[in-house]
């Protein structure tokens, strides 16, 4: 399974990038739960979204609620973040990652529930 996250870029407080996630894996993907993590410089792995397979769950984190949504397109094997009026702590590397074992209380936040993971993008946003 090879997860491809794209998107990132450069952008001033206020603006708005949207992510995307594509993954290998067809037949499965609609089945899987899949988490949008970000990692500041200097700081762990947090998660910052995720949804659960029939997009009837979702997770945001309090720091990015109201500004960030999550949402995927089973037919395209495509996970979303819609990052809106950025700041410039939203600065970080953006990963994708599925989590394929969930079965209940999904969309799971702990990052060791996760078993795949995209390669990565970076988000940097300016004063």
């Amino acid at each position: 399974v090879q997860l491809q996250a794209s998107g990132g870029g450069s952008v001033q407080a206020g603006g708005s990038l949207r992510l995307s996630c594509v993954a290998s894996e067809r037949s499965t993907f609609s089945s899987w739960a899949m988490g949008w993590f970000r990692q500041a410089p200097g700081k762990e792995r947090v998660l910052v979204s995720a949804i659960a397979w029939s997009s009837g769950s979702t997770y945001v984190d309090r720091s990015v609620q109201g500004r960030f949504t999550i949402s995927r397109d089973n037919a395209k094997n495509t996970v979303y973040l819609q990052m809106n009026n950025l700041k410039p702590e939203d600065t970080a590397v953006y990963y994708c990652a599925a989590d394929i074992m969930c079965v209940t209380n999904c969309p799971r936040r702990g990052a060791s529930s996760y078993d795949y993971w995209g390669q990565g993008t970076q988000v940097t946003v300016s004063s």
